[in-house]
C-alpha cells in the first residue's frame, strides 16, 4: 500500500510543479493546493498506513494507531485552507488592480 501511495505522491508533487511553473496566476495558487495535499498524504504515508487498528491503548488492545501523525495533518489541512484564502484574496486583488492575471504581463508592468 505504501508503494502505491508513493506513486500517487510522487505525481501530485509532479503535477504541482507543473502548475507552479505556468504563467496563470491561478495555477501557481492550484499548484500550491496541490502541494500542500501531496504533503498531507506524505505525512500520513509515512507514519506506516495502519488499518483496523484504535487509535488509542485499552487494556485488551495487541495494537494501536498512533494519533500523532493524524492530529499534524489535520492542523496541516487547517494552515493549508488558510493560506489557499489568503493566496485567493491576493490574486482576486491583483486581477482587480491590473485586470491580468498572467505573471508576464504583471512583471512587465512592475518594470515600468
Amino acid at each position: 500500500m505504501e508503494i502505491l501511495m508513493s506513486i500517487i505522491i510522487g505525481i501530485i508533487f509532479t503535477v504541482s510543479v507543473y502548475l507552479f511553473l505556468s504563467r496563470s496566476i491561478i495555477r501557481v495558487v492550484l499548484g500550491t493546493l496541490l502541494l500542500s495535499h501531496g504533503v498531507h498524504l506524505l505525512l500520513i504515508t509515512m507514519s506506516e498506513l495502519q488499518r483496523g487498528a484504535p487509535p488509542l491503548l485499552n487494556l485488551g488492545a495487541e495494537s494501536y494507531t498512533d494519533p500523532l501523525p493524524q492530529a499534524l495533518v489535520l492542523t496541516a489541512i487547517v494552515i493549508a485552507f488558510g493560506v489557499t484564502s489568503l493566496l485567493l484574496v491576493m490574486v482576486y486583488r491583483t486581477y482587480k488592480e491590473h485586470e491580468t492575471d498572467d505573471l508576464e504581463e504583471l512583471r512587465g508592468s512592475a518594470d515600468e
